[in-house]
């Protein structure tokens, strides 16, 4: 399945949740992650930002579509990250 997360948290856990993320999918902007995720990986990142943030402090949303081929895409701008091939 194709996952966007988007987030926001508290200072003191915005690393600690970029960290994380960079583990399973592709940093794009701020608080913006994106990437290609098994079901297995899918429920270890959902579990892994649950255990890091306050659920009464911060949020996070986790968009999720079969295949990337079924969601529309547009981008305006510079990106920030490259998100090129990775050797």
């Amino acid at each position: 399945m194709y996952v966007i997360v988007v987030y926001d948290c508290e200072v003191q856990r915005v690393d600690k949740v970029r960290k994380f993320l960079k583990r399973y999918l592709n940093w794009v902007q701020n608080s913006v992650f994106e990437g290609e995720l098994t079901k297995v990986q899918y429920l270890k990142v959902k579990h892994g930002i649950a255990e890091i943030i306050d659920k009464k402090k911060d949020c996070v949303f986790f968009y999720s579509v079969k295949s990337k081929k079924y969601l529309k895409f547009e981008e305006m701008g510079t990106r920030k990250v490259d998100v090129g091939i990775i050797i």
